[in-house]
């Protein structure tokens, strides 16, 4: 379970895991870049939060053989709220992905990572299918293997997920053992999730919904981790795209089983090249984004000071904007990189003009 972690770290080779090390700390650079709130316009991320909703569901339903495309998904979720009539297997999956999804974005921090939270969500994700009524929220009851057919309709087990009975057990187990990794940081929280999702995966706890559901939990951790600007990239699209690498990696880990020797880091590795890939596509956002969009209230407010003055000073700012003069160096910084405003002299006598 969840408490190998520590060995099958230990399995990683120092170059296999110098690289993992670089992944996280571009990561976790970008986490602090976006704490500090680098998009001020709060109507455009409102958008962009409601098209990765429609991105995120779209692709997590096809990884697992749904067939609707973006535009179908936005189609059906804007009739959604007219009728919940949902005849096909296709729509009842993405309406459920969709709700539990917005749930997550829009209320992670009132949401505690528990038992009762991953029955309710599986609940919900299966809301509308008409074939799970009786067996949503509720774990397994009896075997569920996990399988690959080959174009011949043949069949090979890819592995046997935790029996029925032992489920609820190594369940609790897992969510426990998370939950106090995450609270005592003694391991960077993005190993802990990663290796929940490899557990969770592998114990199968569902019939249905197993795979989706791991990806709503993924953002859901993620999230309490302070990953915040998940709700504004899709991981879902990217696993979608690079959907071998994912099988691959996945199988790699569940190899060996729960066994504390089971290979993780090609599953780490995939991991986290979509977290930085996310990151990617954040950044192409942020350049194409009006510059007047990326700026904080006390940014903006120091662009009005210079509106009225030929030009302002460090000690000009913190006075008039009440802020200490580490932040407003930290302001004036932040201006000079989106080339709205002008460094002129040095040392004491610096003074910024507009450019």
């Amino acid at each position: 379970m969840g408490t190998h972690l520590t060995e099958r770290l230990d399995n990683i080779s120092g170059k296999d895991l110098k690289s993992i090390i670089s992944k996280i700390s571009k990561i976790d650079e970008f986490k602090g870049f976006w704490k500090v709130g680098p998009v001020s316009d709060r109507q455009a991320l409102g958008r962009l939060k409601r098209s990765i909703v429609v991105t995120s569901t779209g692709a997590s339903t096809r990884i697992e053989g749904g067939h609707l495309s973006d535009k179908d998904v936005e189609k059906l979720l804007r009739g959604l709220r007219v009728s919940k009539k949902l005849t096909d297997r296709d729509s009842q999956e993405v309406a459920g992905y969709a709700e539990v999804l917005q749930t997550v974005f829009d209320s992670y921090r009132d949401i505690p990572f528990t038992e009762g939270v991953i029955l309710q969500f599986h609940d919900q994700l299966l809301q509308y299918s008409e074939k799970d009524q009786k067996r949503k929220g509720k774990y397994k009851s009896a075997p569920n293997k996990v399988v690959a057919f080959d174009k011949a309709g043949g069949e090979t087990i890819l592995f046997n997920p935790t029996e029925p009975h032992l489920t609820p057990s190594e369940m609790r187990e897992l969510i426990e053992w998370t939950k106090s990794q995450l609270q005592n940081r003694e391991t960077h929280p993005l190993f802990v999730i990663a290796n929940f999702i490899v557990e969770f995966l592998a114990i199968h706890p569902f019939h249905d919904g197993n795979g989706r559901l791991s990806r709503i939990l993924t953002n859901l951790l993620l999230l309490h981790a302070e990953y915040t600007y998940m709700p504004y990239a899709s991981l879902e699209k990217i696993i979608e795209d690079h959907k071998v690498e994912y099988y691959i990696a996945l199988r790699t880990a569940q190899k060996d089983g729960k066994s504390p020797k089971a290979e993780i880091a090609r599953w780490i590795h995939f991991f986290l090249d979509v977290m930085v890939r996310q990151i990617e596509g954040l950044q192409g956002f942020l350049r194409s984004a009006p510059k007047e969009a990326l700026l904080s209230p006390n940014q903006q407010k120091t662009l009005t000071l210079l509106d009225k003055h030929d030009e302002i000073s460090t000690k000009l700012i913190a006075a008039r904007l009440k802020i200490p003069t580490v932040s407003a160096k930290q302001i004036l910084n932040r201006l000079l990189e989106l080339k709205l405003v002008k460094r002129v002299g040095m040392g004491r006598t610096t003074r910024y003009i507009k450019p």
